[in-house]
């Protein structure tokens, strides 16, 4: 199934904002009061600034209620689905005012777009003003960021200062056991941030958070024991895993779930069990679900065939780049197959998966300057296309690729490259490829024949 292969890890509370860290006491710095208001509001309990300060309990009584009702309401994984995200306004006034945990997390909700439109720079920002405090959390964040270059210019040297600095926090948090810390330092161990390379010490961090329903460390053990990294490869462990994150909303966890049924990985194989995760997922956005919940609708795989919702899930895949959503989505186009046959968009967006180096659709798209279909006839152009595509083995278009140079179209006729494709393309079974070279070779041309 294209789109198949398992996420891998992911950076420490990638798409979580975790809940602030109360400590009871006679007074209560206005921020804490802005950001606990911002958290209130997000489970539809809000309070004015003025009633907490006017509310007959007092303030050590406030602080344990709202502890316990976060603990319950929002796991110590963190928030994992978009609309349990803390109203902006109130945890920016808190950001703003200085407070360390609502400007880690701003940045959580500007680098993965929860909330407020996804903007990387922004995120940077406030992960800098949390990690220039001492959070931890926000250090490695920040230390991703530098390595990945996003929102920033690519600084693997500033990547490397910040994920130290993180690593000395982390340790010391992880091991009074703070779930978010255990993560993270799992986190850094599994990549060698900050530290030397170590699964072993990975999935010891990761586990301990990951008891604690921390989502994104369930996550990450279930790819530890899917790859065998830390701990023998364990198919079922994995799945474990990943369900306890999938149940909290985590959308990757959600996508490997179903990758796990759709292949009978850890459990029986279930297509009807698969779509459901990848459906779950999709609708967060997660594009590899999308893909692979398209081609569940066109295959009929665990859902009612309906090529009118696969289209409609390739094309939020193929915005993505997800690159085989986009040469699906070409063939839904040129086959008519839950939208109206339309050559030009079938063209556009086999150029986009082309353009990354698809083969199957640089050779859709070398076909359709061949032939005039969805773009003028140009037949150097297919021979480009093509010749693309056979580059990487593709058989149908080192046949094609024959066929052009046995015929002179789009390069001079030369009849012994012809029958190097055709022979390319036949031995991995091709059969016109055999036929062409059958026809080749009782004209006696192309193989050094007089």
């Amino acid at each position: 199934m294209p789109g198949g292969e398992l996420a891998a890890l992911t950076p420490c509370s990638s798409g979580h904002v975790h809940q602030i860290s109360f400590m009871a006491g006679p007074d209560m710095p206005e921020q804490i009061v802005w950001f606990i208001v911002g958290v209130m509001k997000s489970i539809g309990k809000y309070l004015t600034l003025q009633k907490l300060k006017n509310s007959e309990w007092t303030m050590k009584k406030f602080v344990v209620a709202v502890a316990l009702l976060v603990a319950v309401m929002f796991p110590v994984a963190g928030l994992a689905a978009e609309q349990d995200v803390p109203d902006f306004g109130t945890v920016q006034k808190a950001a703003e005012q200085g407070h360390a945990d609502a400007q880690y997390n701003l940045g959580v909700m500007y680098a993965k777009g929860l909330g407020v439109p996804k903007d990387d720079a922004k995120a940077v920002h406030w992960y800098e003003k949390a990690a220039k405090q001492g959070h931890a959390v926000a250090q490695s964040n920040l230390g991703n960021m530098f390595y990945n270059g996003r929102g920033v210019p690519k600084d693997e040297a500033k990547a490397v200062q910040w994920f130290q600095k993180a690593v000395v926090v982390l340790q010391k948090e992880a091991e009074q056991g703070d779930a978010r810390a255990q993560n993270s330092l799992g986190f850094s161990y599994a990549m060698g941030r900050g530290v030397l390379k170590d699964d072993d010490k990975a999935t010891h961090w990761f586990e301990k958070a990951a008891e604690q329903g921390h989502a994104e460390a369930q996550f990450s053990l279930g790819v530890m024991y899917a790859k065998g990294r830390g701990v023998p490869k364990d198919d079922a462990k994995a799945v474990h895993w990943y369900e306890k994150a999938a149940e909290q909303g985590h959308a990757v966890a959600q996508s490997n779930l179903g990758l796990m049924y759709a292949k009978g990985q850890g459990v029986p194989q279930d297509d009807a069990k698969a779509a459901q995760w990848f459906e779950k997922a999709a609708e967060q956005g997660h594009a590899g679900a999308q893909n692979n919940l398209g081609n569940m609708y066109t295959d009929g795989r665990g859902v009612p065939k309906d090529d009118a919702k696969a289209v409609h899930w390739y094309e939020k895949a193929a915005e993505q780049r997800i690159v085989e959503a986009q040469f699906s989505l070409g063939n839904m186009y040129t086959d008519a197959r839950g939208v109206p046959k339309d050559d030009a968009k079938a063209v556009h967006w086999y150029k986009k998966a082309a353009e990354q180096g698809y083969a199957g659709a640089q050779n859709n798209l070398g076909f359709m300057y061949a032939n005039g279909q969805g773009v003028p006839k140009d037949e150097v152009k297919a021979v480009q296309w093509y010749a693309k595509a056979a580059k990487q083995g593709e058989a149908e278009a080192q046949n094609n690729l024959g066929l052009m140079y046995a015929n002179g179209r789009g390069v001079p006729k030369d009849a012994v490259t012809a029958v190097q494709w055709y022979q390319k393309a036949a031995e991995q079974g091709h059969t016109d490829a055999q036929k062409n070279l059958g026809v080749m070779a009782k004209k006696g041309v192309g193989f050094g024949i007089k």
